[in-house]
């Protein structure tokens, strides 16, 4: 068993790794900019450097027996050539590779014959050009988007014309704008020895491209469910990944599913696993990287919500009065990041609420109060 796992990236991510870590044990060791980033304060040891900075990744490797990933925002290049010296990065380089560009990753799943949106690859300066854009338009940086970031939707020529500063040098990907009925999500793990396993798919709600809320299980046919896991089961087949991917799909009206992007790593949509499911994401995630068997995905409630707590303010507060009054709620999980800036949009923490009542068995009952809870914890945060 790998004992020593060395960590690109400190955010919360890597934090909430901390309690598995603990369980199984493994030392984390982080690279990270920031002293303040969360995942200082649980490493065993950090390396203050840029995500993108190779030689601080190299002493991270020195420190390590096998590195994995927080963020895609790395150096691969650079990577490559610490691969190529005996690192062992776990997903494996060549996994990432047709990930980490938007337009490469659409195009790697067109190649598997996977169902996406349509897309093309385009400068803000060639969709200028377009005769008669059918709008809305759909424009994403093909690099370094998160979190709402590096995504635009195009309602009118006002809108474009408005980003053509913005965008000018930007390489981007346009695709067609998906009516979708609802937004899906889903986490699967690989281990070394090839084994896998799928987290239940759930419903996520966006707004203005972040992730607002979370719904596990998503109330869908088994049909929906199915096609979900063989798209997970195919890309994590072929792409030879060791370790866990998050999966962000569109559900249209007619029942088909749409691959909308891939993160080769734990993802927003599966931090209600720290608490629903027998393994979470994060355990999972080291699971995986360190050759252990993979643990149980299965959920052990009949359903749970996890609503991100967003900054709305710029502040230097710590919101303990809310945070207390969100852990009163029956059954609540309140995971604070430990950020010590708030800024509007910024995810400082997330809470999650099992549900275990048996009268909930018909699937539109289990939805309203899934519904009303993510209200209640939302007008506890936000004071509206």
């Amino acid at each position: 068993m790998l004992q020593r796992v060395g960590i690109i990236g400190g955010g919360q991510l890597a934090w909430m790794m901390a309690d598995a870590a603990a369980k199984l044990g493994i030392d984390l060791i982080v690279q990270t900019p920031e002293k303040t980033d969360p995942a200082v304060a649980i490493a065993s040891e950090t390396i203050l450097a840029p995500i993108a900075d190779a030689k601080a990744t190299a002493q991270l490797a020195a420190r390590s027996d096998v590195i994995t990933f927080e963020n895609e925002f790395v150096d691969l290049p650079a990577l490559t050539r610490l691969a190529a010296q005996g690192v062992c990065f776990r997903p494996a380089l060549t996994a990432l590779e047709p990930l980490l560009d938007k337009y490469h990753q659409r195009s790697y799943l067109k190649q598997l014959g996977l169902p996406t949106p349509d897309f093309t690859a385009m400068t803000i300066a060639e969709v200028q050009t377009l005769a008669a854009p059918d709008y809305p338009l759909v424009l994403k940086t093909r690099r370094h988007g998160y979190d709402g970031q590096g995504t635009f939707i195009v309602k009118t020529a006002a809108d474009l014309d408005s980003l053509v500063g913005r965008l000018a040098d930007v390489p981007l990907i346009l695709e067609e704008f998906v009516p979708f009925e609802r937004e899906l999500a889903v986490m699967a793990a690989r281990s070394v020895d090839g084994t896998i396993v799928v987290y239940p798919v759930v419903e996520t709600e966006q707004k203005n491209q972040v992730c607002h809320r979370v719904f596990a299980p998503a109330i869908v046919d088994e049909a929906v469910v199915n096609q979900v896991t063989t798209i997970a089961e195919r890309l994590l087949t072929n792409l030879q990944v060791v370790g866990i991917l998050g999966i962000e799909l569109f559900l249209t009206q007619s029942g088909d599913v749409l691959v909308n992007e891939i993160a080769p790593r734990t993802h927003n949509s599966g931090h209600y696993t720290l608490d629903a499911c027998d393994t979470s994401q994060f355990e999972q995630q080291l699971r995986a990287v360190c050759g252990l068997p993979l643990g149980s995905p299965a959920l052990r409630c009949r359903g749970a919500v996890m609503v991100n707590l967003l900054g709305y303010e710029t502040s230097y507060r710590d919101y303990q009065a809310q945070r207390d009054r969100l852990a009163a709620i029956p059954q609540a999980h309140v995971h604070w990041y430990g950020k010590m800036e708030a800024r509007p949009g910024r995810k400082l923490g997330h809470v999650t609420v099992l549900l275990d009542d048996e009268t909930l068995q018909d699937p539109s009952q289990l939805q309203e109060r899934e519904l009303a809870i993510a209200q209640h914890i939302e007008s506890i945060w936000y004071g509206k």
